[in-house]
């Protein structure tokens, strides 16, 4: 018998949720091109395989707030998460178009922890 050691995912993932239901992560990822769907999909699963993980894939943004750094052939993304109770809950995501993150972009983040908490 042959044995495969695949490496095991240490950590679940969770989409952010309004009240209403909308998972707004998820609706973003689902309006991308496939191929980059594929590149994000792919740098979380390293997350939940190796977590802790540093630069250059995650980035820590202070307020208990992390970011996956996607690198694409069509840009640049990053989705926004935090930990709670060993799970990655993704709290936004966006295409980066300039070299800081947008406050604006962190600061739906921001608010969405807080209703998260």
């Amino acid at each position: 018998m042959i044995q495969l050691n695949l490496p095991r995912k240490i950590l679940a993932v969770d989409f952010y949720q309004e009240t209403n239901g909308n998972e707004p992560v998820r609706k973003w990822l689902k309006s991308l091109a496939k191929e980059e769907r594929s590149f994000i999909g792919k740098d979380i699963c390293t997350v939940q395989e190796g977590w802790p993980l540093g630069m250059p894939l995650v980035r820590s943004l202070g307020s208990g707030l992390w970011e996956v750094r996607c690198s694409m052939p069509s840009g640049i993304a990053r989705v926004i998460f935090v930990m709670k109770d060993n799970r990655m809950v993704l709290l936004h995501g966006f295409i980066k178009k300039s070299q800081k993150t947008p406050l604006q972009e962190l600061d739906i983040a921001k608010r969405r922890l807080k209703h998260l908490i």
